[in-house]
């Protein structure tokens, strides 16, 4: 932070399954902002898993290219600020993601020192986190990061403090201080005064748990856009019962200074800016809202059942401050739990599956859809007298989730301690529930379609490869990240006689139902014309489809092999080129002469190639969606899955498919279809 002027600075690292990355030390912003994105999935579109995954610098010059590329983290915070993500590595391993923001007046692109400085700390950080590794102690994520205070800007002098008081005390209005957290540091005896408190209530406070009037979204967010803009801010307040106060924000990396003012009567609003006083209550008003539409942002882009209950489980419980939830649906007359966070397995073995005729108030919540609060044990024991305290908690909310006027589930939230729910906590709890069932409804809806999807998309595929003396074979299809799960990616292998077969991908345009048919179509006229050369099954399926019309185009690629002869013939319908791996380790990406898309033309030609395939080479055949990179020139991302080749060694077919796919399967928001179709020549 200090060698790039980056205002806030944050380290994350991988949880123990790999698969999200926990925020393990927190610089120059309050743990409670930060506290939405303390756990993010490796999966997630967001700048640090982006990073890591993609293993590149991740840059965003403005709140216009964030809101552009990530509008779900745009929309929690609107505010002005810049930002760089950069993963830490070292040779293939993946070790974290280093963030940086800067204030809003950053230019907006980085300097070549800025690139450098982090390259540097993402380098050493890398061999540091690999050192312990190797040691046997590997640096591990905690439940809550580390807090480093941010770079002195200016080393303090114990000898001015008295003068600097005196000069504060002789200003007009009042003024005090928030340190990086936002607790009050400084306040003098005109602020005290203007803001209805004494000196030492103030002190160590964040204003808005000092002052209830304060506890409001206008001051919070006025608060939160000085802390990460680090551009002055200004709103107005009413302090009860009618005394407007004007505050001006001006922050820097040590805090935040604030002047607080009266605004004369009649430049007072016409309407407050705040609402009227409210008593103080165990969770405040603004903080929950916050959290609330963070996690409504996140549920947006949820798919599928599991989706919904990962990103609850993340969200939830910071947002509540409870200590464990439970999430439950009705499926054939009983209770079953689809997810939890902060309990036991063992315990939630024996809630599952519970009939709903039962007297427990999680099945009281779901038939009535009327939800429950219960501050102690005594409450909840009075309502269901056959309760028996099992999870150690002591105060619970039972909340119906409810769309559409029917409920689909139930949310559990647990307290480690007694806890008063106020008015409106109740209200932010309900509505939290409203937006979980909403997700959860369409998540199941999204599930049933997939699972549709699934069936239709494995009954037009090979149910298995047929297996010939002198070939190891393997293929692999991976649906698109999003969408309905039907592509018009193809494979097949076909058995000719016992030294010779056929072997053909392709992809046809789109991801719908049309695509999956016309995806048939194709895998039927090559089965039809299968054995004649290259050219002419090509040539032949493409006046078929041209005949039909569909609208579609698709590329395809078909090999005609001869195992007595070690050859191969090969011809392209505009299909991404074959890679084939020598046998002495040597690769070689095969650029056969293109022909155009089946589907355009009737008169089209496809010249064929052969080629040698002697025992040990290996030929593979892929569609786009497996090197696709957006941004990246497609020669560049085919070389570089030739050198992946190179790189796996002598593996059988099916770990060399296993390791090809698999940085595939890490990239988010992969919008093609993946087949890959393996040939081992032995």
């Amino acid at each position: 932070m200090r060698d790039t002027g980056a205002s806030v600075g944050a380290v994350y690292l991988p949880t123990p399954s790999g698969q999200a990355l926990r925020l393990a030390v927190l610089s120059g912003v309050p743990w409670e902002i930060a506290v939405p994105w303390a756990r993010v999935a490796l999966s997630a579109p967001t700048p640090v898993a982006d990073a890591l995954r993609e293993r590149r610098l991740v840059w965003l010059g403005g709140q216009e290219e964030l809101a552009r590329r990530y509008p779900q983290l745009a929309l929690v915070l609107p505010y002005a600020f810049t930002l760089a993500a950069a993963p830490i590595t070292t040779d293939g391993t993946e070790w974290g993601g280093l963030v940086l923001h800067w204030p809003a007046s950053h230019p907006a692109e980085l300097s070549p020192k800025e690139r450098e400085a982090m390259g540097d700390v993402c380098h050493s950080l890398g061999l540091l986190l690999r050192t312990a590794a190797d040691s046997g102690h590997p640096v591990l994520p905690g439940a809550e990061p580390r807090l480093v205070p941010p770079p002195e800007t200016r080393a303090s002098e114990p000898s001015g403090a008295s003068a600097a008081v005196s000069f504060a005390e002789r200003l007009p209005g009042g003024c005090c201080a928030l340190d990086p957290d936002g607790r009050t540091t400084f306040v003098t005896t005109t602020a005290a005064d203007l803001l209805g408190a004494g000196v030492s209530d103030l002190l160590g406070a964040r204003p808005w748990e000092a002052l209830p009037w304060l506890d409001a979204p206008v001051a919070q967010d006025h608060y939160r856009a000085a802390v990460l803009s680090r551009r002055p801010t200004s709103f107005t307040a009413l302090r009860p019962p009618d005394r407007w106060l004007s505050f001006r924000l001006y922050p820097d990396a040590s805090g935040i200074s604030v002047r607080i003012a009266p605004v004369p009567a009649a430049g007072a609003p016409d309407s407050p800016l705040s609402p009227p006083p409210a008593p103080v209550s165990a969770t405040g008003r603004a903080a929950p809202v916050y959290h609330l539409m963070h996690l409504a942002a996140t549920l947006t882009e949820a798919v599928g059942v599991r989706d919904v209950v990962d990103r609850v489980a993340d969200q939830v419980l910071s947002a509540t401050g409870a200590q464990a939830l439970a999430l439950m649906t009705a499926e054939d007359g009983r209770l079953r739990i689809i997810g939890y966070r902060g309990y036991t397995a063992e315990l939630m073995d024996r809630f599952d599956a519970a009939p709903l005729t039962s007297d427990t108030p999680a099945v009281h919540c779901l038939t009535t859809g009327v939800p429950s609060f219960f501050a102690t044990f005594a409450e909840l024991k009075r309502a269901h007298p056959p309760a028996v305290l099992q999870d150690d908690m002591a105060a619970w909310a039972f909340l119906p989730l409810i769309t559409s006027g029917r409920p689909v589930g139930s949310l559990v939230l647990a307290y480690d301690r007694p806890h008063t729910f106020a008015p409106e906590e109740r209200a932010v709890l309900t509505s939290l529930a409203g937006l979980i069932a909403q997700a959860l409804d369409r998540a199941r809806l999204y599930d049933a379609k997939h699972r549709l999807a699934h069936s239709l998309q494995a009954g037009l595929l090979p149910h298995a490869l047929p297996r010939m003396s002198g070939l190891d074979v393997a293929a692999r299809y991976l649906p698109a990240g999003h969408g309905t799960g039907i592509g018009g990616d193809f494979y097949d292998l076909i058995r000719l006689d016992d030294t010779t077969a056929a072997a053909t991908i392709g992809d046809v345009q789109g991801h719908n139902v049309q695509a999956a048919t016309l995806m048939g179509q194709v895998r039927t006229a090559v089965h039809a014309t299968a054995g004649a050369p290259p050219e002419e099954v090509l040539a032949r399926t493409n006046r078929l489809l041209t005949d039909l019309d569909p609208g579609l185009f698709t590329s395809c690629l078909y090999a005609h092999l001869d195992l007595a002869h070690h050859r191969v013939c090969l011809a392209s319908a505009g299909h991404p080129p074959p890679i084939l791996r020598h046998p002495e380790g040597r690769t070689e990406v095969l650029h056969l002469p293109p022909g155009l898309l089946l589907g355009i033309d009737p008169t089209a030609a496809y010249p064929a190639t052969e080629i040698a395939l002697l025992p040990g080479a290996v030929l593979v055949l892929y569609t786009d969606g497996l090197v696709e990179v957006p941004g990246v020139d497609f020669d560049e991302v085919t070389e570089a899955l030739a050198d992946r080749v190179a790189r796996a060694g002598d593996l059988d077919a099916e770990a060399l498919a296993d390791t090809l796919v698999h940085d595939t399967q890490q990239r988010a928001h992969r919008s093609d279809d993946v087949a890959l179709l393996l040939i081992h020549a032995r």
